[in-house]
């Protein structure tokens, strides 16, 4: 069982994103361009002020990115390759064939995860036990966008669909909220309108788990258990509402 399941997620990885990387390598550079232009425009705007909280939100923004860039994918591969109606007859699980396929995103943003990594490290400094909540953060906000992009690729009839819903939501969740600054820069009332995003939460986490922002043990628990939350109730919707089978 356990051998299957390899070969099948190996076979994901291959199919979505090795063939892509080794034969189409100049879109390596769009999987990198959001997050790190908008890391590079906050840090010339705040003067390097906010440096440390921008490299935070260009991992989260690109965490998020490409767990909705699977929408496309899988809407291609459901609508114009038919691969999705041969997976149904075969004994893979709904939840095998995701997991190969997110394990594909993250193969093929290596290179932009890669940089945003060193310039952590080089920048932010974040010991063990930092580093540690900030992979937990950023491997919730992938499953969150995981989960969305998955869903709404079972409803898509249309790879074109897919990405004006993927760039939608994907530019709503990671640029409107405050992911790469303070939530405090927002003037109430309008910051509780922020929290209509789990982006929000993830940044919170991550700038308080590294001395950014400053955050009481309450309202640090209170995002985590907003985040897990989130996170669960989607993974729910995702099994309850997704269309893995044509009916």
């Amino acid at each position: 069982m356990k051998n299957r399941w390899s070969r099948q997620i190996l076979a994901a990885v291959l199919v979505n994103s090795i063939y892509a990387m080794k034969n189409y390598p100049e879109v390596l550079f769009n999987t990198a361009l959001a997050p790190l232009s908008f890391l590079l425009i906050v840090n010339f705007v705040s003067r390097g002020g906010l440096v440390g909280q921008a490299i935070e939100g260009a991992f989260i923004m690109s965490m998020f990115s490409n767990g909705m860039a699977l929408q496309g994918d899988l809407s291609h591969l459901k609508n114009d390759l038919k691969l999705q109606d041969m997976v149904v007859s075969t004994p893979t699980t709904p939840g095998v064939y995701v997991l190969g396929m997110a394990i594909s995103e993250i193969v093929y943003s290596l290179p932009a995860l890669l940089t945003l990594v060193g310039l952590t490290a080089i920048f932010v400094h974040p010991n063990l036990t930092q580093a540690v909540e900030l992979l937990g953060v950023m491997l919730l906000m992938f499953t969150v966008s995981v989960t969305i992009g998955f869903t709404l690729s079972t409803f898509s009839s249309d790879i074109v669909q897919s990405f004006a819903f993927s760039g939608l939501i994907s530019t709503l969740f990671t640029t409107l909220p405050p992911v790469y600054y303070p939530i405090t820069y927002i003037p109430l009332p309008y910051r509780y309108l922020a929290y209509l995003s789990p982006t929000t939460y993830a940044a919170e986490i991550a700038q308080s788990t590294t001395g950014f922002l400053q955050l009481s043990t309450v309202e640090l628990i209170f995002a985590w258990v907003i985040l897990i939350a989130i996170t669960l109730t989607l993974a729910l919707i995702a099994v309850k509402k997704a269309r893995w089978r044509e009916v």
